[in-house]
């Protein structure tokens, strides 16, 4: 609808000339007219050179950073869009279980010796070989295997599911991808010349974005961070106080120097220990089960077998 513009110094009863009337879409813009950028966008090239953007992702995380301390952003919703960030420079390769702390599944096993070997390892899914342990020829979710309980003349082979092969040097983000889009939720990696260099699920994906995932097992109250398993072991948080440990199994470790477990296995380690590490402190054995951001999130503890003189 077009306007006229009132020009008070012409008397009222005269006829001026009409007036263009505008388009119906409003005011036409700055840069419509040919008079060069709008106002709004000369501010805001003005606050970029002022205050550029971050041109790297170290930057980009010291924004982050600076987001949170204002509290434009929640703490956990920095560290996710911090994960994201590192996880777009990792690879299948930097995040697998290494081949040799795989558990494995043997074909030819009893039914009783998998189903020990599925409680005492607690995964949901396992690769199966036959033969040798490069051999493998499938996977198999733990609920299945209780269906031979049920049904014994079922084939375990028929129980198999198919494998998903990827090379070491996949990027997460497709990993993530593929997982997500063929509903996969186990990986083997393999290295350059097709050897199985390790596994990889989407829960390690995962908590490279949202930190360690919690289950079932994990400490609720903040108290002692020490589980009985179905085996009979115990789970220990590697942030569990030391005075907790002594107390559960009755040992005596060092208290002076250390607070949490964790520290005291990597000092008499000597470094960090990885994940499906074993080794022996103070009458007891610490099996890495879990490690996060350098530092051993869970072990599995059970007494040290004393050898008979």
């Amino acid at each position: 609808m077009g306007y006229s513009v009132g020009l008070p110094n012409y008397d009222t009863h005269s006829v001026s000339e009409p007036q263009p009337s505008r388009p119906r879409g409003g005011h036409k813009s700055a840069a419509a007219e040919g008079r060069g950028p709008a106002p709004r966008k000369l501010l805001d090239r003005m606050l970029d050179f002022l205050h550029p953007g971050p041109d790297s992702t170290s930057e980009l995380i010291e924004t982050l950073a600076e987001a949170e301390q204002r509290e434009l952003i929640a703490p956990e919703s920095r560290q996710m869009l911090e994960g994201v960030l590192h996880m777009a420079g990792l690879s299948a390769g930097d995040v697998m279980v290494a081949a040799p702390r795989m558990d494995l599944l043997d074909i030819e096993s009893p039914y009783e010796e998998l189903l020990a070997q599925v409680i005492r390892a607690g995964h949901s899914r396992f690769p199966v070989f036959e033969g040798q342990r490069e051999n493998i020829i499938g996977i198999l979710l733990a609920k299945d295997l209780l269906k031979l309980q049920r049904a014994p003349e079922l084939n375990l082979r028929a129980l198999l599911r198919p494998i998903v092969f990827v090379p070491e040097s996949k990027n997460l983000n497709e990993l993530l991808r593929d997982f997500r889009s063929n509903r996969n939720h186990l990986a083997i990696v393999i290295d350059e010349f097709g050897n199985t260099a390790g596994l990889v699920t989407i829960e390690d994906v995962l908590e490279e974005i949202v930190g360690e995932i919690e289950d079932e097992f994990d400490d609720k109250d903040g108290v002692s961070g020490i589980y009985t398993l179905a085996d009979g072991s115990q789970r220990v948080a590697g942030d569990a106080q030391i005075a907790a440990v002594n107390l559960s199994f009755g040992t005596s470790l060092p208290e002076d120097e250390f607070d949490t477990i964790g520290g005291l296995v990597a000092h008499e380690h000597g470094r960090v220990p990885r994940r499906g590490e074993t080794l022996e402190v103070g009458g007891l054995q610490f099996s890495v089960m879990l490690t996060r951001g350098g530092a051993v999130r869970w072990f599995k503890v059970t007494r040290a077998v004393q050898e008979e003189n």
